[in-house]
């Protein structure tokens, strides 16, 4: 089963600080998926072993959708609480909640190795 643009966009971002280097075009996501521009706060929740790890919200409509998940990914997987191993990384699940103008929708993706 292939991921959604947002959880990959969501698992990149983790796999950025692994890795030490940008490796997300922004630009060419916003040019293939214009909607990444919209202003919507996400939740990020991280499960290892279906239970809760880490979890950052971002409520406020400050910043464009794209932006929101790369943050919201980077901080609940290395700020909010312990600290997202790559063992744990490639064990977990990740579960992204949009606030939309139309009500709630929640993705989640499997863990990389189950």
């Amino acid at each position: 089963m292939s991921r959604s643009v947002l959880l990959q966009l969501a698992r990149d971002s983790i796999q950025e600080v692994f890795e030490a280097q940008r490796t997300i075009d922004t630009n060419s996501l916003l040019q293939a998926h214009p909607l990444l521009q919209e202003n919507i706060p996400i939740t990020l929740n991280i499960f290892i072993q279906k239970e809760l790890k880490s979890s950052y919200s971002i409520h406020k409509k400050v910043d464009s959708l794209l932006n929101n998940i790369i943050i919201g990914a980077k901080k609940a997987a290395f700020e909010n609480g312990d600290i997202l191993t790559t063992s744990e990384y490639l064990h977990s699940e990740i579960e992204l909640i949009l606030e939309t103008p139309d009500g709630t929708i929640s993705q989640r993706d499997e863990a990389i190795i189950v």
